[in-house]
This record gives C-alpha cells, structure tokens and sequence, in this order.
C-alpha cells in the first residue's frame, strides 16, 4: 500500500500508525500490514481485550492489510473449548471477521519443537534438572545478577537426548525443563535463561493426549507471529519487557523478523481486567457466571446491553497511548448513552407500581393513544398504546404532601400523561399497613394530546400504562461491580472487599406496554424517564426479564456527592 502525499491537512496518527506508516514508506514487508490477535482461552474476553481487537483489526483494515486470529493455546490446564467459542462469538458481536484464518499455537506444536531442538543445537538451549524454587533462586533479583545453573555445561548430545526422552514421555512432572542459554546478568530478568519447555501430563483441547511437553507462552508466542508472517505484532504495555527475548528468538532463530510494538492497556475505573481474578468472583458465587451483566466481559457487556458500536466508540475516544492510565467510567457509560438515545426506542414501563383507577373515564372504554417511538429518528415512526380506566404509574411520581415546587401528581393537583390526557387526583387509598396502595383521580375529556382544548397549564407529564393490558416483566438493575475505582490496586486488601452489594436489585414485578409482547433477546429500549434497557438471554414466552444497561444520567455521580 503506498501513503500519498497531498495538499490536504493531515489527520492526526497515533504512535502505532506512524511507524507503520513509516514502514510502507521504506518497503518494509513490501508495504504489507498483516496484525494478529492473540488471545489465550483461558477465560471469557473482557473490556483490555476490546481494545486489542479494536486496533488490531482497525489498522490492518486501514492499510488494506489482514488480521489472523490466533489462539496461544499452550497451557492445557487452563483452557477450554467453551473458552474458544465464547472468544469466537464475542469478536464477531464486536463487529469483526477474521475470515479463514483462524490459528491456533497448537497447530504450530511440532514447528515449535524443531525450533527448539535448533536452540539446543546451536548450544542456545539445554535441559535443567533444577526445581522450580532452585531456578526463581538462581536467576538472582533486579538488583543482582543470577547465577548460571550447573546444568548449562550438558553437552549438545545430552541436551537433545533427553529432551527427546521429555518430549517421549520418560520422566515425571517437574523433574526436567528446557531452557534458553541468554544471559543470567541482564538487567532483565526476561533474558535469565527462561524456561522454553515444561513436562505436563494433561489432556489438550486440541492436540489431545499427544504431547506431554508443552512451550511456554514466551517462546510459542514470538514463533506464532513468525509463521504466520505478522508484520505488526501489537500487545499491551506490560509485554513491553518481554519485547528483547522475542527479538532474541527471531535473530538466532533467523526466523522471519515479526515487530513487537507495545500500547497502554484498556484499564477502566471501577473494573477489573485479571482472568484470575475474574475467574475467582465465578467460583466463589459473587456473580452469576462469566457473562453475568456485571462483569467487565464482552460477554457480560452483551447481555447487559451495551451496543457494539457504542464499546468501538469508547476505544476511540480513549486513544491509543503509551503511558499506562486509568479510563472514566463515566465516558463508557456516555459513549452507551449516545448510542442507545439514537437508536432505542422509546416505550413506558412501570417499576415500582401504584394503581390509578380514573373514576369518570367510562366503563370497559379503551382508546389507543399515538406515541412516537424514537424522537431522535422520525423513521421510526408511531406506535399505539391502550389507554383505560385503570392504569399503573411509577410510585415516585405521586407525593402525598408536596413541598416546594412538586409539579408530578399530587392530592388536588393536575398532571399529563404522556402522549393521553390530563388528570386530577381527588383520593388516597391506603392499605391496613397506612402505605398508598391507589389513587382515585379524574380526567379532563378534552385535554387528549394532539387535540387539547381545556386551556389547561400543567408542569408535569409521567408515564403510565394501562392495567389490563400491561405486561408483567422481571427487572434486573445493574450498577458497578465495585464500590472503588482500582479494588486490585492494593496490596494489603482483598479485591473482593470492594464487590458493591448494591450492584444488582431485581424487581419481581414491574409492567410494560403490550408493545413489547414479542421482544427477543439483546433488543434496546428506553424505558421513559427512567432508563435505558434491554431484553435478557433468561426471557422466555410470557416471562420477559430487562436488564438495566444505563441510567439516563449518571445517577452514580449525584449519590456521590450525596454521600449516599
């Protein structure tokens, strides 16, 4: 691809683009831009993976380049199919295509070997007999250098007779590594001889039982990228380190030269980004699952709603850096809302129930009253919604004793109903408990909207919905995970002390137009004056759950400065 020169302002590159901008310029690669993303499926993808795959896939479609997926499956203990399909969908709900090729680094496990046994050749490589402990031990600390194991000095030929004698299956778990020969003085500790093959006896996703030596992430990572011939080889920032053994390896490999360049990881305020840590709040029960509505997944961010567009816009606001930083949440929950206001519709639902029964309206009358459904596209055009004797509003919008200026329903007070007519409440029902079970109100005939003639002014309008034909529906509300903005940050306290018990309130029983009848999962709505929402994986005919996926407005903000 050639960059042409024009006249025309530059659009600003970030870091990343220059270099590759740089690199077509020189011919490098032939001017090819070929990415990869890399994930391991040892966990579900999470919010720092988004951002991987936006930019991997993104500059290589800028470039006319291609972006191979690949799956660095090199720890068998650890990693699942389910793991792999769950990456898989993921991606593709983001709104990207890999095409035919998806790899996988156990595809590349008898190259990964040959390499290997290259190493050992060139006397870059010998079998440790060391423990675990004895190898932490003899690589020293940052401050002093490590000291050279006495296993360096095997021969060529014993090297690679027992690591062919690993690599059959003759010895124990543990006993035998194999490790490069870099450099126990280097400052990185990276460089101190790392470990390129382990013995593990475990039943691999994809290869099965037919090897029981597996490479470590470090050395099949680099190699994968290699093969498959990846000119730009994007990670984040904590690789940075990793970046002069992957170098290593391509020079003594003399392997096709793959660039690592490393940018600022995804971290967002009140998230988490660890599979661990992840995987704990699983086990441990503190969430539903991988793709419960709170976790920072893609999965969880589906189900609660999040639009895809909406999760590509909040990438590209928050920028390619290379300076670790810490993301608002608030602009995630902005880039959502923007998304969700242009192109959710609108309907009315009800949350917390009270009865408004309106005595002069007549008797089994019903009129279907005209709302339109999104104002921010007129394309969307109109619904009708029944109106009755009987309706539901929200509990909040009724206040028996006012103060200052109240302008929502009240005794003796006017209020419209949205898209229906004004009405007046005249009496409180009580239950035996004193609390307000209904209200008794009238309505004005002529103040129908779209055609008011009562000269009537009134402040207020609410929502409603009509009893009898209401739908009623489980509401699932969903707010942040954790109560601090970096509940992994601290060394002396448990992340989990942070998990906010507030994060989930479920309303057994709330109602909905009829409108909503035949939603399917992950459909959007703005559930008027109260929030964006939409239909969950758990519905089922006649038993419709909602998720909340935003407030209107960022409620969290003001019980904050509340103290609440």
């Amino acid at each position: 691809m050639e960059i042409k020169e024009t006249n025309e302002p530059k659009e600003s590159l970030n870091f990343i683009e220059e270099i590759i901008e740089e690199d077509i310029r020189n011919g490098k690669h032939g001017g090819r831009v070929h990415t990869r993303f890399p994930p391991e499926p040892n966990g579900y993808l999470h919010v720092g993976h988004t951002k991987a795959i936006y930019i991997n896939f993104e500059l290589a479609k800028k470039y006319g380049g291609l972006t191979n997926l690949r799956f660095d499956d090199t720890n068998p203990v650890t990693e699942e199919t389910e793991y792999v399909d769950a990456i898989k969908r993921d991606i593709r709900w983001l709104g990207y295509d890999w095409g035919d090729r998806e790899y996988y680094a156990s595809d590349y496990f008898g190259k990964l070997y040959e390499f290997a046994v290259e190493l050992v050749k060139k006397g870059l490589a010998y079998v440790d007999d060391s423990t675990k402990e004895e190898i932490e031990q003899m690589k020293g600390s940052p401050t002093q250098p490590g000291e050279l194991s006495p296993y360096a000095s095997r021969s060529v030929e014993e090297n690679l007779d027992l690591l062919e004698r690993m690599r059959k299956g003759e010895f124990e778990e543990g006993v035998r590594v194999l490790r490069a020969r870099v450099d126990m003085e280097s400052p990185n500790m990276h460089m101190r001889d790392p470990i390129l093959y382990r013995i593990k006896y475990a039943h691999h996703h994809r290869t099965g039982d037919a090897w029981c030596i597996y490479p470590m992430y470090d050395f099949a990572h680099g190699q994968s990228d290699s093969i498959e011939e990846i000119t730009h080889s994007l990670c984040s920032l904590e690789f940075r380190h990793h970046r002069p053994l992957y170098d290593w390896f391509i020079e003594k490999l003399e392997i096709f030269p793959s660039r690592q360049i490393e940018f600022a990881r995804m971290n967002v305020a009140y998230m988490i980004t660890s599979k661990r840590r992840l995987l704990l709040l699983v086990r441990e029960g503190l969430v539903s699952g991988w793709d419960d509505p709170r976790m920072p997944t893609l999965s969880g961010m589906r189900r609660r709603g999040y639009p895809p567009a909406a999760l590509r816009t909040f990438i590209d606001k928050a920028g390619v850096a290379k300076r670790d930083n810490v993301i608002e949440y608030e602009l995630l929950e902005s880039c959502v809302r923007d998304e969700l206001n242009r192109t959710a519709s609108r309907v009315m639902a009800v949350l917390q129930p009270i009865k408004v029964l309106i005595t002069n309206y007549p008797e089994g009358q019903v009129e279907m009253m005209e709302v339109e459904n999104n104002p921010e596209d007129a394309s969307k055009g109109m619904r009708k919604m029944p109106f009755s004797r009987e309706l539901y509003i929200e509990r909040d919008d009724f206040m028996e004793n006012p103060q200052g200026k109240y302008f929502r329903l009240a005794p003796g007070q006017d209020v419209r109903l949205k898209a229906a007519y004004i009405i007046r409440c005249e009496e409180v029902i009580k239950d035996a408990a004193g609390e307000v079970s209904e209200l008794r109100c009238t309505y004005y005939p002529n103040s129908r909207s779209g055609s008011d003639t009562s000269g009537l002014k009134v402040k207020g309008t609410i929502h409603w919905v009509s009893a009898p034909q209401a739908l009623e529906v489980e509401v699932r509300l969903y707010d942040r995970l954790f109560t601090d903005p970096t509940p992994d940050a601290y060394e002396d306290r448990d992340f989990k002390e942070f998990v906010n018990p507030e994060a989930l309130t479920v309303i057994p029983k709330a109602y909905v137009e009829p409108a909503l009848i035949d939603v399917k999962p992950q459909d959007h709505f703005q559930f008027l004056r109260v929030g964006y929402f939409s239909v969950d994986d758990d519905s089922l005919p006649g038993k419709l759950v909602f998720n909340r996926t935003v407030t209107l407005k960022d409620a969290w903000a003001k019980e904050q400065q509340k103290g609440v």
